[in-house]
This record gives structure tokens, sequence and C-alpha cells, in this order.
């Protein structure tokens, strides 16, 4: 491992928004009351890598919680750094992996679910990988309130696809669904926060798709 992740990962262990492992499950169905002070909704990003996505949200809605999820603590100290030196309180990282999310949330303690450019898992054999598989919709399912929607955004058209075929099945409602997102009515403010890949797929000209959806 190199010098710089070495840095990064002892000096996010000092960061207060940055929660790591059993911490977390300390925290579980009390997020805002504990963690927060407060009693606000509670957003979370699911692969959130440097935390763009969930830092600009917490920058727009400073009535929300958010909480950025993803296991490589090198990545989550660009957006916990920057949350702490800009002062924003309405932010968190929690560094675990995805498929434990059951034991860091409550059921109906979540209020929407944002999956930003994940890695489409495009071989067959790690479908279970894919954070809109139907194991991941199941958890989801579960710590969503009942009004809560899950937001995808990606460039991989195969995920997109995919998560289309998933969200068409009883059980779902799908909300916005665009192949063409920023050619669409629906690039709003949200919908136009850019991540540093992002703007790299942009560049090369690829179209960015979009699903927003909830549980029937």
């Amino acid at each position: 491992m190199g010098k710089d992740k070495l840095r990064r990962f002892a000096e996010i262990t000092a960061f207060n928004n940055v929660i790591e492992l059993e911490d977390g499950k300390e925290l579980k169905g009390q997020w805002s009351t504990k963690h927060f002070n407060n009693n606000n909704p509670v957003v979370l990003e699911l692969g959130c890598g440097k935390g763009e996505y969930t830092v600009n949200l917490a920058r727009l809605f400073p009535e929300i919680n958010f909480i950025g999820l993803d296991y490589k603590g090198n990545r989550i100290w660009r957006g916990a750094k920057t949350a702490l030196e800009d002062r924003i309180e309405n932010v968190a990282f929690l560094r675990i992996q995805i498929e434990n999310l059951l034991d860091y949330f409550s059921e109906n303690e979540i209020s929407d679910i944002w999956v930003t450019f994940p890695d489409p898992q495009p071989q067959i054999s790690r479908e279970k990988k894919r954070l809109t598989s139907p194991r991941f919709l199941s958890m989801y399912k579960i710590i969503l309130k009942n009004a809560g929607s899950v937001h995808l955004k990606t460039d991989s058209d195969s995920l997109y696809l995919y998560t289309f075929k998933q969200v068409s099945e009883p059980g779902f409602e799908l909300q916005i669904n665009t192949a063409d997102l920023y050619n669409s009515e629906f690039a709003d403010e949200v919908l136009s926060i850019k991540t540093y890949y992002e703007k790299k797929y942009l560049a090369s000209n690829k179209s960015i798709n979009y699903l927003k959806f909830n549980f029937a």
C-alpha cells in the first residue's frame, strides 16, 4: 500500500464524520438522534467512492442527513475531509461492505437510496454482486420507508437494462426511466450533480442512464 493511502487511512480514524465497522452497528436505528443529533430524514449513497454526490446532496438539503457507504477508506477520505473543511454537518461516511447493510440500518430507517455509477459486474457469475440484483433490492425494501425511492445513475447500458427488467416486475413502481438523462426533462439540480467518473463518461460521449423506483 502506498504512503498516501496509509496516510489517509490514518487520518480518517480521527475524523468525527467517518464511522467504521462495529461503531456503526451501535447506531442502527438511531442514526439521526445519536450521530447527527436531530430527527431529520436519513438518505444513503451506496458505493459512494470519493463522496462527491453525498457531499453535494448535503449542501443542497441541510435539513436531511446523508450517509455515504464505501469500503475503501482512501476514497472516503476525500469526501469526509471536504465535509469537515466546509463545515457540512449533515453528512457522514460509513466504511463497510454493502452486503452487511442490514447490520447497520433498521427497518424503515432510510428515506431514499442513491446508487451512483456502481461497478456493473457484467459477468453472469457476478450477478449477485450487482447493487440492483434481487439480493440487494430485498435489503433496500427492508430499510426504506414506505414512500422511499431508489435512484440509479449509471453509464452502463447493461446494468441499466438489467435494473429496468428487475423493477418492471410486480412489487415495484417505476417512477422515472431515461436512457439519456441530460437530454431529458429530468436533469434538475439534483440529478445534474456530477462525480469525477461521470464527467469522464460524458467527455467520452457516453449517455447517462437514470432510474427512480420504489417498492409497491
